[in-house]
């Protein structure tokens, strides 16, 4: 690449069509010791819910199952959406992990419910705690982190765990910046305000105890294989799944079709396109000049790759040869 700059690893544990939770979770084992063995800088996995594809809901259990799998690579969230809990409960959590996984640990934190309204009101019981209260849930549990806290979470008290505030939008930009945090953008589900919320968070930033520089870490899909025509294939699970999921009908993971692209109507090929701004699919030659550009245009300190495959091989192999652009590898 022409920038030295780590790539990482977002997993969403999804279930593939025909399988369940327990399958999905060998297959994130799998892949978070494949990308350790690979170089990947860290694993992340994001909290979600209500939703029949994603297996992540207890973000927190999974993160220490995956870390007492591998050895080295940095596992944590991508994130824990904070409006569901309360910040004492995911101190302590994090505190554990941290306990368990020394300097291993990361917590990146967002402020959607990472559900629709109904599951959310079920997650939290009222919606009293609303969006606007993420800053100040965000500074208390810090304060745990740092013996502040109104009372003491143990674990949690001195836990060194870095937090990342995770945006989609020019709101968790401002914020990371005003704390002095790392900031990571879900550019591969929601590019739209990507480059001007990079752009102002790194105006914006102050440094902090954490972070002397801005730090911006970007989502992106890659959708690897031997030639372009098999990625393209590969690749159409996840677009069955995206589509599903923006038209209110969530689905487990489909197996690859042909030509799906081509049977889509207008508006839902414009849904696909907007997110294939963040997308690189084909053979590594293809895939290699894509993630080229975008790295350069952007200014990416990090990436942090995701990719939705149905054969649990295939993806392994994706991140194979993703990993052979990081200049670490190669």
């Amino acid at each position: 690449m022409s920038r030295n700059i780590p790539f990482s690893v977002l997993d969403l544990a999804p279930i593939r069509a025909g399988g369940d939770a327990a399958e999905s979770f060998r297959h994130s084992i799998d892949l978070a010791r494949h990308a350790e063995a690979l170089g990947y800088q860290r694993f992340w996995m994001a909290e979600h819910h209500g939703m029949p594809g994603i297996a992540s809901a207890a973000t927190a259990v999974l993160i220490g199952h995956v870390a007492g799998a591998t050895q080295r690579i940095r596992i944590g969230a991508g994130g824990i959406m904070l409006p569901n809990h309360s910040p004492l409960v995911i101190a302590e959590q994090f505190g554990t992990l941290d306990a368990l996984y020394p300097g291993r640990i990361d917590l990146g934190l967002g402020r959607a419910p990472g559900s629709d309204q109904i599951t959310a009101r079920a997650l939290r019981r009222n919606l009293a705690s609303h969006p606007d209260a993420f800053p100040e849930d965000v500074a208390e549990l810090m304060d745990y982190f740092a013996g502040r806290g109104p009372v003491p979470a143990v674990p949690g008290d001195g836990a060194r765990v870095p937090i990342w505030i995770l945006g989609s939008s020019l709101y968790g930009a401002q914020l990371a910046a005003a704390l002095g945090l790392p900031y990571a953008f879900a550019s591969h589900f929601a590019p739209a305000q990507m480059r001007d919320a990079v752009a102002l968070y790194r105006r914006l930033f102050r440094p902090s105890a954490q972070l002397d520089a801005p730090r911006v870490m970007l989502g992106y899909n890659v959708f690897a294989a031997d030639t372009d025509e098999e990625a393209h294939w590969l690749a159409s699970s996840w677009q069955q799944s995206f589509i599903s999921l923006r038209t209110g009908r969530p689905v487990r993971l489909p197996a690859p079709v042909e030509g799906y692209v081509d049977t889509l109507p207008p508006a839902a090929r414009a849904l696909l396109d907007h997110v294939l701004a963040c997308t690189a699919i084909g053979s590594p030659d293809t895939v290699a000049a894509t993630m080229r550009a975008f790295i350069d245009e952007t200014g990416a300190d990090e990436l942090i790759l995701t990719c939705n495959m149905y054969e649990p091989a295939a993806r392994l192999r994706s991140f194979e040869i993703a990993a052979q652009l990081m200049p670490a590898a190669s």
